[in-house]
């Protein structure tokens, strides 16, 4: 069973358009470390740049345009209409209620929400007893929601990952900056102790700034999908019950 794709619901132009921006965005940043530091007077992204060193800046570059497809990729994977579609829903119904219950399993069968998957595992062993299709049911269940909350993991991982690139950026920063006062004859000025300063201030910022959301948005999103899954579970349950008066 594959599970549904939701980049199918993008517009190809507008995943061109991403995927076009996040080159420039690439580019771009690449022409910076090449120039070298920016003037006075530098905006905050030049002067955050110039702040992580190229390094540091690349690798938050590619996380957060990670972190931003992961986000809509997994919001749209967690929609209610992922989970339990009203159409097949009532296309069910409508079908048993007229008899139909062949129209109602071909209507499961060729669905590939999660209700749709459950279902349709129970029903391919409904004929063994109720038992047999609960369980299997349970099954296909339990490997829809790994395939979520293994999609899902990556924000986690995310949220993980930054803070610790972060924090390595801060140890580097410092084991610079004592490093200078360490090889001077005599006490430096501050402005020879100033970069390695702020690059572990900055690196310490931007890990923080990319692993509170994806936390964050992690934590919404699991609990929505386990609300979805509780929900779908007791649909599949009583579509079952109503297909059961019409196995031979």
């Amino acid at each position: 069973m594959q599970l549904y794709s939701p980049f199918s619901k993008i517009p190809f132009s507008l995943r061109t358009t991403v995927a076009a921006s996040a080159s420039w965005l690439v580019c771009s940043t690449a022409t910076w470390a090449q120039d070298g530091p920016a003037p006075a007077g530098q905006n905050m992204l030049v002067k955050t740049w110039v702040a992580l060193g190229p390094p540091y800046a690349i690798t938050f570059l590619i996380m957060s345009i990670i972190l931003v497809a992961l986000i809509v990729r997994s919001i749209l994977a967690v929609q209610r209409s992922n989970f339990i579609p009203d159409d097949l829903v009532q296309g069910i119904e409508a079908n048993l209620a007229e008899k139909n219950a062949q129209a109602a399993v071909d209507l499961v069968q060729a669905d590939e929400s999660f209700l749709g998957q459950v279902l349709g595992a129970g029903l391919g062993k409904l004929q063994k007893g109720k038992e047999a299709a609960m369980e299997s049911m349970q099954i296909a269940g339990e490997s829809e929601i790994m395939k979520l909350e293994h999609m899902l993991s990556y924000l986690a991982l995310i949220g993980n990952i930054a803070p610790m690139v972060g924090l390595l950026g801060t140890v580097q920063g410092m084991v610079a900056s004592f490093g200078q006062i360490a090889s001077s004859p005599q006490t430096p000025k501050p402005n020879e102790l100033a970069g390695g300063i702020e690059q572990a201030l900055y690196t310490t910022l931007v890990g923080l700034l990319l692993a509170i959301p994806a936390i964050v948005i992690y934590n919404i999103l699991r609990n929505l999908v386990q609300r979805h899954v509780l929900t779908a579970g007791a649909q599949s349950e009583d579509l079952l019950e109503k297909f059961q008066p019409f196995v031979k």
